[in-house]
């Protein structure tokens, strides 16, 4: 009888267990990730590699950023710089390619396999740079399946009260809906830094004047024109040209542009990358949107009448007969100057900039296939052209992710500069290597002393010595501000530094890298900021990350 009932009570106790186990509101793990960015899952499954308990607090529905969100054109730079998962995502887009079945749209034989610099597809090392947006979505769900991720998709943070902290320590993370998450260590791996920001670390939003770290290529930049997406003749910014008092052309402000070099709040330019498809049997159409203005595209329509022709040079092929097509030109797919509150804006108010970008775009895109002031032959070609019918299937084919090119970064403990992308400073804590061009979009479209409009804030220096070094130090806080948050996508850097190291595979480096530095601070009890070098190296260098220019291979 002893028995029976000291057995009933242990599988009463057992029940509560697990009932407190299962409640629906609280949840706990060693690592918690905020995002649902190809830095969030390079992080998680690193997390899970090291036996850690893990779990994705993501406001995403899609898993996988700007990789899965029309961004199938790679900026990679030096290829040879990228190792761990990053290589990996990019060896199993190649394996998916291998597939005969992966071709519906065209001949794999017929594919261009033009990349950035170097093939699409490399046979040779066994990666493929440039894919479909569906593909790599679905190589980001294989990893949520293989590593049995545990993903909390559509969850906000509450970022006026949902950071609980102890001293400089976060000890939970609470999401609108109402659920908690305790963890022993926290990734901010989403785009604009929420979390870091609601945690109380220290930021910045828009450009350092020039002089702040001693930097050539910071601040305003007037008068500095790189890449070709400048007015190179003379376009009046008026309604009627040459009259300033008939009022501003849409998409020009009036405001100053601010002394060279000088610092601002303003943040470079963002668009969607949007998948086109010329097959009659793929493509949708350019719709009309809602509220569609011709006369916001009076300026492009200028700038073909002074003889611009360069409509498609940023159509870049991807497989089965689609595109990524980015911005390219003095007026295109950049709304630029509407971006200015997105990083610290409400959710209510980006939701508002994501369809303000949105229907300007899809406004750019009906003007350019339909409005008479349009140059005939490019209305002609852009008739072939639609959405891509088989992509972002569950948004009437447009892609569900804004490309934010900036929005907080960090001021940590380290900040990268151009000094640190020109390798002109020694890093002595490496968690993996950038290589791509210093690259800014626009920033702001002004009016000239002379009375005619221009674009600035582009710009495009390549790094001097190849290759360089991401410091630790810059994903990680202040340790007097917080001691177990990492930062891998609005780490600590300048600007423009910043312009180079953000590409989604040195997004998946520094998340992956940051998942081993967390397994460490967790295993050695130790803040993220006391993690020894030295044994975060030999983890680094076992997960094939590439640290240094000697782990290049020579052929490259």
């Amino acid at each position: 009888m002893m028995n029976t009932r000291f057995f009933i009570l242990f599988l009463i106790a057992g029940c509560l267990l697990a009932c407190k186990a299962r409640d629906p509101h609280n949840y706990d793990a060693d690592i918690v990730i905020y995002g649902g960015t190809s830095a969030a899952i390079s992080a998680a499954v690193q997390a899970k590699k090291s036996g850690k308990s893990v779990i994705v607090v993501a406001p995403d529905t899609h898993l996988g950023g700007l990789s899965a969100g029309g961004l199938g054109f790679t900026d990679t730079g030096d290829k040879s710089v990228i190792g761990g998962l990053a290589r990996d995502f990019y060896h199993r887009v190649y394996q998916h390619y291998q597939d005969s079945a992966a071709w519906k749209w065209e001949e794999h034989s017929a594919y261009g396999n033009k990349g950035q610099g170097t093939p699409a597809m490399d046979g040779a090392a066994r990666t493929m740079w440039i894919f479909e947006p569906h593909v790599a979505e679905q190589t980001f769900e294989n990893y949520v399946k293989e590593y049995a991720l545990e993903i909390h998709r559509n969850e906000w943070l509450d970022r006026e009260s949902g950071v609980e902290k102890e001293g400089s320590r976060i000890i939970s993370i609470r999401t609108l809906s109402g659920k908690t998450y305790q963890g022993k260590m926290f990734i901010d791996a989403s785009y604009e830094g929420d979390l870091m920001a609601a945690a109380g670390v220290s930021y910045h939003v828009g450009r350092e004047a020039k002089n702040v770290y001693g930097e050539q290529w910071n601040g305003v930049q007037t008068g500095v024109l790189h890449h070709r997406h400048y007015f190179d003749t003379n376009i009046s910014p008026y309604k009627v040209p040459g009259d300033s008092t008939s009022g501003l052309l849409y998409g020009v402000s009036a405001v100053d542009p601010g002394a060279y070099g000088a610092g601002d709040r303003r943040v470079q330019a963002y668009c969607f990358r949007m998948c086109l498809s010329n097959h009659p049997d793929n493509r949708v159409p350019f719709p009309k949107p809602p509220g569609y203005q011709a006369e916001n595209y009076e300026l492009l329509a200028r700038v073909f009448a002074a003889g611009w022709n360069e409509t498609f040079q940023k159509f870049d092929m991807i497989p089965n007969r689609k595109t990524d097509t980015n911005n390219h030109g003095p007026f295109s797919t950049d709304f630029i100057g509407m971006n200015y509150d997105y990083p610290e804006a409400s959710y209510e108010r980006r939701k508002e900039i994501i369809e303000e970008h949105e229907q300007y775009q899809k406004g750019l895109m009906y003007f350019l296939a339909n409005d008479p002031k349009v140059p005939e032959h490019v209305r002609e070609e852009m008739a072939q052209w639609g959405l891509a019918k088989d992509e972002f299937t569950d948004n009437d084919h447009w892609p569900h992710q804004l490309y934010i090119r900036e929005a907080r970064r960090m001021i940590g403990q380290y900040v990268m500069t151009e000094h640190d992308t020109f390798s002109e400073r020694e890093i002595k804590d490496p968690v993996g290597m950038g290589s791509y061009a210093l690259d800014s979009h626009n920033v702001q479209r002004y009016i000239k002393e002379d009375g005619y409009v221009q674009n600035e804030g582009d710009i495009g220096v390549t790094p001097k010595k190849g290759p360089y070094q991401i410091s630790y130090g810059s994903l990680i806080p202040k340790q007097e501000e917080c001691i177990n948050l990492l930062v891998p996508v609005c780490m600590s850097s300048s600007h423009i530094a910043f312009g180079s190291i953000r590409m989604e595979p040195v997004f998946m480096i520094l998340g992956q890298s940051a998942a081993l530095a967390a397994e460490i601070a967790i295993d050695k009890q130790l803040a993220i900021q006391d993690v020894p070098y030295t044994l975060l190296k030999e983890k680094l260098l076992s997960e094939k990350q590439v640290l240094t220019k000697d782990q290049i291979p020579k052929h490259h």
